[in-house]
């Protein structure tokens, strides 16, 4: 199959720090690509991928500071991508409505993975986008038109290369961004309640400024309370491994949590606030806890040492790893080859070729 994976600009793929729709869509491309398909990726050129990579920018935006505003790279972005669609059998697009607007542009088919909330203002795409979309949770899905849907398909992440430890330190650890919607603030409270060590690993970004400088960072003593900044890739996973918990304060309908199932793949238990996504990730006292207040959450610490690691790290091979994302993947571009009348006969030698099961 012919697919075209259209990444976001803003980081690399896979992103070196913060980025979980990047990363999604690194696993997405390298599995495709071991399983004989032929991708192409549409992404900042220092992306790393054993796809064919197609870039209109050498970098990552947010990394690149010579560019001030980066909508124009994002046009020029997606009209490559779409220049190129009939090069492909379907493109995949992770861009956004952006993406979405001119997709009747071209005759491949479309499908859309929703990773963020569609706001009020971004309405009038949707009425007039005829292609098809997954959302990467079923709670994510409330609001949303029941036209061209092709279901939840969860995020993913390459589960082999998380280290698993079961033996734990005695701290707990935020990862994500400084942001008032991922409540670092209550992180903060439930480690000085119960006087634990808190490390934080997360990125501030210009809208989380604000916040971070008037709540979180006068909390911040550098010895219980520890900030570590934006953490790599390897250095997450260190810290994910040796964390007696994540937790995930989490103050609004996240679409998802990569950091929950991260976290999970390490053997690591959670605890989340139960919104949005979380109880659809969290095996709630298999795998860590869904509370609903700073209360709850500390007192949900308390009894982390009765979940089993082993456990965390199944739950994860089990729903969150790469093939299980392929094959979801696969099985929704094949629905959206059927439905589309120009394309049925693509899908159709493709079920015989045992491509997609």
């Amino acid at each position: 199959m012919r697919i075209a994976q259209l990444a976001p600009l803003q980081e690399r793929v896979p992103p070196p720090r913060y980025g979980g729709t990047e990363l999604v869509v690194s696993v997405l491309t390298e599995e495709l690509v071991r399983r004989g398909h032929e991708v192409t990726l549409f992404a900042s050129g220092d992306s790393i991928t054993s796809a064919r990579l197609r870039a209109i920018w050498p970098h990552g935006l947010r990394t690149s500071t010579d560019v001030a505003n980066s909508q124009p790279y994002e046009w020029v972005h997606v009209a490559a991508a779409l220049e190129a669609a009939e090069e492909f059998d379907i493109v995949h697009n992770h861009q956004g409505e952006l993406a979405m607007a001119v997709s009747n542009l071209v005759s491949t088919p479309m499908l859309t993975t929703v990773h963020n909330p569609v706001t009020k203002d971004l309405r009038i795409v949707w009425d007039r986008y005829d292609g098809f979309y997954n959302t990467v949770s079923k709670s994510a899905k409330k609001g949303m038109p029941d036209k061209n849907y092709v279901g939840p398909i969860y995020n993913s992440i390459d589960v082999a290369s998380y280290p698993y430890v079961e033996a734990k330190d005695d701290y707990l650890l935020f990862v994500g961004r400084m942001s008032r919607d991922k409540g670092p603030h209550f992180a903060i409270e439930v480690a000085r309640k119960l006087g634990k060590k808190l490390i934080m690993a997360a990125k501030v970004g210009v809208e989380d400024v604000r916040h971070f400088n008037l709540v979180v960072k006068p909390m911040i003593d550098g010895r219980q309370i520890q900030y570590l900044g934006e953490a790599d890739a390897e250095a997450k996973r260190m810290l994910y491994a040796r964390a007696s918990c994540l937790l995930f304060p989490i103050t609004w309908n996240e679409p998802f949590g990569l950091v929950l199932v991260e976290a999970m793949a390490c053997g690591t238990p959670v605890i989340a606030f139960r919104h949005g996504a979380a109880p659809e990730i969290v095996a709630d006292g298999k795998t860590g806890y869904l509370v609903d207040d700073a209360d709850e959450m500390a007192r949900a610490v308390m009894k982390i040492n009765k979940i089993d690691p082993s456990v965390c790290r199944a739950h994860v091979e089990c729903k969150f790893d790469a093939p299980r994302l392929a094959d979801d993947y696969l099985l929704a571009y094949q629905l959206v080859l059927e439905r589309s009348p120009r394309t049925r006969r693509v899908a159709t030698d493709l079920r015989r070729w045992g491509q997609l099961r």
